[in-house]
């Protein structure tokens, strides 16, 4: 019988914090240990849907002073994201990050840090598993259509636009279409912005209101058609399984892993 993964949370107290606690104590295999949180009032969290709690500390260098986790799932943004990959590193705990923000300059120096401590990452812009596959199926259907919108809509309180799955689909569809888009210009744009941002010729639009979680939208246009894929996570309990499954794969890793196609088989394979 292989021993229990220990799990904590940095970015406890979030929603998507509270999220992850309360699935890794539902998960076979996996044991919530402990979470950080830069919002810390008190020494302990309670776990959603339990009457566990576990320790909780201002930041991850203060919770290892306690315990030492298996795994830290991080769901932070930028440079806070950054330095607490790194922290987890330098310490030999292995991560899953949902975290935004990354440049491909941090993941760059973070996967050398991670190959060098021989310590696994696991980084992506998205854990819902319909997300990863939309990912991969517009990669597959953009060599066959010459014009494309990406339209992404979230929670009102999301920070940043347009979202890091959005661009990770875009990068995708540009991979594999092998070119940028063709692509309408207004001759009068009466709105300023009414056509969105341009990335490579596809349209990117970005939609913030209450009643969202994570919506990604691909419109395909050819002469006489369309096709859509559309994703849509209904609540945050939809990025657990993606997560749950990160966390198994990456106690067997020793270097950086970008995106969760890469966790499920989607991924191309490295020369």
């Amino acid at each position: 019988m292989s021993p229990e993964i220990t799990v904590a949370v940095n970015g406890a107290l979030g929603r998507m914090g509270s999220t992850v606690l309360a699935a890794a104590a539902a998960e076979d295999g996996i044991t919530p240990v402990g979470g950080a949180d830069i919002a810390a009032t008190t020494d302990t969290v309670a776990i959603s849907g339990t009457t566990a709690s576990v320790p909780l500390a201002s930041d991850l260098t203060a919770l290892f002073q306690t315990i030492t986790p298996d795994v830290v799932v991080d769901f932070t943004n930028g440079e806070a994201a950054k330095e607490a990959i790194a922290t987890c590193v330098e310490a030999g705990v292995r991560v899953v990050s949902g975290s935004t923000g990354l440049s491909t300059e941090n993941l760059d120096e973070l996967g050398l840090l991670a190959a060098e401590k021989g310590v696994g990452v696991i980084s992506a812009s998205n854990f819902a598993l319909g997300a990863v596959v939309l990912m991969h199926l517009a990669g597959i259907a953009s060599k066959y259509f010459d014009y494309a919108d990406l339209i992404e809509s979230h929670h009102e309180a999301k920070v940043d636009a347009p979202s890091g799955t959005a661009l990770s689909i875009a990068k995708a569809m540009i991979e594999g279409r092998g070119s940028r888009f063709e692509q309408n210009v207004a001759d009068l744009q009466t709105l300023a912005g009414a056509r969105g941002g341009d990335y490579e010729g596809i349209n990117v639009h970005s939609a913030r209101m209450p009643g969202r979680v994570a919506r990604h939208e691909v419109v395909f246009g050819a002469l006489g058609q369309t096709l859509t894929i559309t994703h849509d996570s209904i609540n945050r309990e939809s990025f657990m399984p993606g997560v749950m499954l990160a966390v198994k794969r990456v106690i067997n890793e020793n270097g950086l892993i970008v995106g969760l196609d890469n966790v499920l088989g989607l991924g191309k394979p490295k020369p």
